[in-house]
């Protein structure tokens, strides 16, 4: 029997962590995306803004995470269309709105974010469709999970 693979939208956050940092919980969840355990999806704004945000504070790291997102081959799904970001909008700050509006779009499992402020509250947490939880949460639902396949 062939197991559902998880599909997993990073934020900008989660993914600039797993990115530059060699070790902890968001580098893990690339692990396992690289050797295709899960199904990494990412949005074109996300994308843009760790770009932006490499270039501007870590540029030194900006051509390893070029390579890196090469040989990951996230899904990357377009930017949701304005009246989505309009709903999301309701339940979370509007710069946020359109991250949590492309993961609904793209029917993920999860959404993995260091943002705990905007995306961990009971708001955001009741509108959505998946789980939202930081890298170290997923990774103990993805280890349970293969303990009840065992």
């Amino acid at each position: 029997m062939e197991v559902k693979r998880w599909r997993v939208f990073l934020d900008t956050s989660a993914l600039i962590a797993g990115a530059v940092s060699p070790t902890g919980a968001a580098r893990e969840v690339l692990r396992l995306a690289e050797v295709r355990l899960i199904e990494l999806v990412i949005s074109r704004q996300v994308l843009t803004e760790a770009d932006r945000n490499l270039a501007a504070k870590l540029p030194a790291f900006l051509e390893g995470y070029h390579l890196l997102l090469r040989h990951l081959d996230p899904v990357i799904v377009d930017d949701p269309p304005l009246e989505a970001v309009r709903e999301a909008g309701h339940v979370i700050h509007r710069n946020d709105a359109p991250i949590l509006a492309a993961a609904k779009q793209a029917a993920v499992d999860y959404l993995v974010t260091w943002d705990t402020r905007d995306f961990l509250t009971a708001k955001v947490r009741t509108w959505a469709p998946f789980a939202i939880v930081k890298p170290g949460e997923f990774l103990h639902a993805f280890r349970e999970a293969l303990a009840k396949e065992s």
